[in-house]
């Protein structure tokens, strides 16, 4: 049977929207499962618009499912208009506009809140009992929303290669439990049907982000 899956991006770039080569990588690796998928994004503003040469924000302003649109070939939809019923698995890419967009956990912290018709969507599909599929950052999506839930962004030790690694600690506070995992693994909460890998939480070669983000791709369709 087909399975159906939706993804939620944030925007287009790694600094203010979806993190583009995980994106990609969730997509080549549904297709190759011969997942039938849907792409969603917020109808809102960026929080703010980073150039990505120099690192620092404009006084642009841009438009999350405008920009989505970049990553989805102008095939993305309102994600007020995501039906759980219609879809077996949910996956949200990494990036920037996670913690930017579909949340403001980059200025709140574990004090954060997320965008309501996400935080709506998540507990849906986790109270239907259908999987959902985190990479990145966007597992603290469900740290938030899922207490006590099981997953990994790699490692607790700060280090050159895991330059994020505080945020496992951070989650540890809000009272998840983090496994660390390498690069190319995914950890599987059973309980809650979901899956996280930490691509480029991952100071890392991209082919081994793939790889990572292959296995979380496998393991959120097996349990869908």
């Amino acid at each position: 049977m087909v399975k159906r899956v939706a993804v939620i991006l944030a925007g287009c770039g790694v600094y203010d929207g979806t993190e583009i080569h995980e994106a990609s990588a969730v997509l080549v690796h549904l297709s190759r499962a011969e997942a039938k998928v849907q792409m969603f994004a917020p109808n809102a503003d960026h929080m703010h618009v980073v150039n990505h040469c120099e690192g620092k924000p404009t006084e642009e302003k841009r438009n999350v499912l405008q920009e989505s649109a970049r990553i989805a070939r102008g095939d993305v939809t309102d994600l007020a208009k995501l039906d759980v019923s219609a879809f077996d698995a949910v996956i949200i890419p990494g990036g920037f506009g996670v913690a930017k967009n579909l949340s403001d956990w980059a200025v709140k912290n574990k004090d954060c809140t997320i965008q309501p018709q996400l935080e709506k969507i998540i507990k849906d599909f986790h109270k239907a009992g259908k999987p959902l599929g985190m990479c990145c950052i966007s597992p603290v999506l469900a740290a938030k929303i899922l207490p006590g839930c099981e997953v990994t962004v790699g490692q607790d030790k700060e280090c050159d290669k895991w330059p994020y690694a505080q945020t496992a600690g951070v989650m540890k506070e809000m009272g998840c439990k983090h496994v660390n995992t390498d690069v190319d693994k995914a950890h599987v909460d059973v309980k809650n049907k979901l899956v996280t890998t930490s691509a480029f939480m991952c100071n890392a070669p991209i082919h081994k982000v793939f790889d990572g983000v292959g296995v979380m791709v496998k393991e959120t369709l097996k349990l869908a």
